[in-house]
């Protein structure tokens, strides 16, 4: 997953550096990390979590700021979504709804930070 989150720094410096002021790895190790982290110009932080077999959860920390967490993955546990196992948790962990996150990583970190931006604009 290092390449791919490589791809991913480059991706957010490049094209949401007014929101994206840092990139860091969070676990695991220098040549395998286990996410990839963004701070953010509020204080917060996106976590992105990317394995093989395709599980993914991209999770916006706002706890501090607002008392909010955003967080898009497919863990198959909320079966009721039409989207299911795809979903998305707007505001807290109990508002959960569909989620057309792209499943390629470039366009679904693409699709998160302009939420972001917007959200702290």
């Amino acid at each position: 997953m290092l390449a791919v989150y490589q791809i991913l720094i480059g991706l957010a410096q490049d094209e949401f550096n007014d929101v994206v002021t840092q990139t860091k790895f969070i676990g695991g190790t220098l040549a395998s990390p286990n996410k990839l982290r963004l701070l953010m110009t509020d204080g917060s932080f996106l976590d992105a979590w990317l394995s093989a077999d395709g599980d993914y959860s991209y999770h916006w920390e706002r706890r501090g700021q607002s008392g909010e967490i955003y967080r898009w993955d497919n863990a198959p546990h909320h079966p009721q979504v039409s989207t299911f196992p795809d979903h998305f948790h707007k505001g807290d962990e109990r508002t959960v709804i569909k989620s057309d996150l792209s499943p390629t990583p470039e366009l679904a970190l693409r699709e998160v930070l302009a939420f972001v931006k917007q959200e702290l604009s």
